[in-house]
């Protein structure tokens, strides 16, 4: 039986070279030349492993979500309510200025704008902003039904609040604040919460 011809680049590492570039530019900027060149493949690889840019963009959202993963789950392990919202948007300022790559969050700046031909990925990235709203809705009740008051107000009402601070602190990193200043935005929207935690 005939077998196909190996792939001759590693997949991961092509769409981690992938990804700043995305990052940085948004899906229709960045061009296809320079994603290609970026990952050190020739076209007809980048077809037979992706099919088309848009295929990417798929797998470089799946490895943005995984390694924003555990930022999520450190968040949600906090004790209180009060806490769990605190390292949230504490480890979110420090990952919107990573050095080590393009400021801001893909997810907010991958297509907040963008033609007919990109709705789709204008509508998942939509919906992966906003993912993160029903997490904290549930985080927040589950820590009311404990016993735990360190945030008032209604569990979605606040988690679409958090949720609008995660996106424009995204914003704000992309247009070149500091992560000392997103710090103090932070600290801003928490003085404004219950701290009878």
């Amino acid at each position: 039986m005939a077998m196909g011809r190996p792939r001759e680049f590693d997949l991961d590492a092509a769409v981690a070279a992938a990804l700043p570039i995305f990052l940085e530019k948004g899906y229709e900027g960045a061009a296809f030349g320079e994603l290609i060149a970026a990952m050190g493949i020739k076209p007809p690889s980048f077809y037979a492993a992706f099919g088309n840019k848009e295929g990417l963009f798929r797998h470089v959202l799946a490895l943005y979500a995984e390694r924003g993963a555990p930022v999520v789950a450190e968040a949600l392990s906090q004790p209180t309510a009060y806490g769990v919202i605190e390292r949230l948007l504490r480890l979110t300022a420090d990952a919107d200025t990573d050095p080590s790559r393009p400021a801001g969050c893909l997810f907010v700046q991958g297509a907040l704008s963008c033609s007919n031909k990109a709705t789709k990925i204008r509508d998942e990235l939509t919906a992966r902003r906003t993912a993160i709203e029903p997490i904290l809705r549930e985080r927040i009740e589950q820590a009311r039904t404990e016993g735990d008051a360190s945030i008032e107000g209604v569990p979605q009402k606040v988690a679409r609040y958090i949720s609008t601070v995660v996106q424009g602190m995204a914003v704000q990193a992309a247009g070149g604040s500091t992560r000392e200043e997103l710090h103090e935005i932070v600290d801003v929207v928490l003085s404004g919460m219950s701290r009878s935690r």
